[in-house]
This record gives structure tokens, C-alpha cells and sequence, in this order.
């Protein structure tokens, strides 16, 4: 039976290089996979680009009307998985159309995305993956102080900020988020305040 798989981690935890491996191995074994990232992930346009700076076209762009379901079984070519990056940013409706996909239809789902956002709060399709996915796993990477990453602080200006609208992409009007550990995440939550 194929699988939903959710692999979540803090922002620089090598979630679209892994993504990339994986479409490699499959390729590599004459498999078609086919690569999904949701549109308003305008970062790199139509491409999944990893920092160590090798990158990809994905096969569609997921407007919040496209049913995953549909688009998957109505390829031009069989799909033997799915790979998708940047999940946090689908919608719930899409998120349960992947785990159909894998139950009703036997095609693999691996979705890499973040837990939460910049707030902590958690994005609306990772709570449904982490609701549906028949595996959940997480990449690490580490804070500035060594600890575990966990947080996704954001910055506008190279100034931490805490308020604003869940999505603001990196690298776009001044935004960057860096990874924190709990304790760094809070000491600029303190120190944005005084």
C-alpha cells in the first residue's frame, strides 16, 4: 500500500535538496515522479531551488482550485510518486486528495514542508498532513547558538518581527526568516518588545 509521508523541518533544514535526491533515485530507476509546489511560492518561480545551489522545474504549479487528485490521475504520464515542496502552502482540501491518492489509488505522496510559521502557529495544510500522514518525519538543522532549530523567526529589514500575515515569501520585499532554537526565538520575541 503506498504511503502519505510528511517530512517537516525549520526553514534551511534541507527540505528542497532532499526533495530533489528523492526525485533523482526515482528517476534513476526509470520512474516518473512528478514535482508539485503551490503557487504562491513565488520563491524561484516555476522551480524547487535548494541552497547548495541545484535547482528544478516542477511539473505543476498548484493554484488553491487544483484538485491533486485529478491533476495526478489525469497526467500525461503514469506517476509513480508524488513530491511535493513547500506543502505547508496547500489547502486542506488538497492535502485530503493526496491521502486519497495514496489509499484509493496506491501512488506514493512525500510532502516536505514547515510545522509553523512565524508566529509558532501551525500552517493549515501541515496540521491536516500531520492528521492524515501515514509517516511523519523530521529534518533537523540547527540555531546560530547550536541547539535544535525549531522556529521560523522572520525578519522584515533585517529587524525580527512577531506580527503580520502568515505568508510572506523569502527573499521577497525584504523579508528572511532565520532558524531558531525555543530559547533564541524568545530572547528576540523580549527583545523586539523593549
Amino acid at each position: 500500500m503506498a504511503k502519505l509521508f510528511f517530512r517537516y523541518g525549520a526553514m534551511n533544514s534541507g527540505k528542497s535538496t532532499a526533495i530533489l535526491q528523492v526525485a533523482h533515485n526515482y528517476e534513476e530507476r526509470g520512474m516518473n515522479v512528478m514535482l508539485v509546489k503551490p503557487k504562491v511560492d513565488s520563491k524561484g518561480d516555476d522551480k524547487v531551488i535548494a541552497r547548495i545551489g541545484i535547482d528544478r522545474q516542477v511539473d505543476i504549479l498548484a493554484e488553491e482550485s487544483l484538485n491533486m487528485r485529478e491533476a495526478v490521475l489525469n497526467w500525461k504520464d503514469k506517476v509513480n510518486c508524488v513530491l511535493v515542496d513547500e506543502a505547508q502552502f496547500l489547502t486542506q482540501r488538497q492535502v485530503d486528495e493526496l491521502f486519497e491518492l495514496t489509499v484509493k489509488d496506491n501512488i506514493p505522496v512525500i510532502c516536505y514542508g514547515l510545522r509553523t510559521d512565524f508566529q509558532t502557529k501551525l500552517f493549515p495544510a501541515s496540521e491536516r498532513l500531520f492528521a492524515l500522514a501515514h509517516s511523519l518525519e523530521e529534518l533537523k538543522t540547527i540555531c546560530r547558538c547550536g541547539k535544535k532549530a525549531m522556529m521560523n523567526a522572520r525578519k522584515v529589514n533585517d529587524k525580527f518581527v512577531f506580527e503580520g500575515d502568515q505568508v510572506a515569501i523569502d527573499g521577497s520585499q525584504e523579508v528572511t526568516y532565520e532558524s531558531l532554537c525555543g530559547s533564541c526565538y524568545y530572547k528576540e520575541q523580549t527583545s523586539s518588545i523593549e
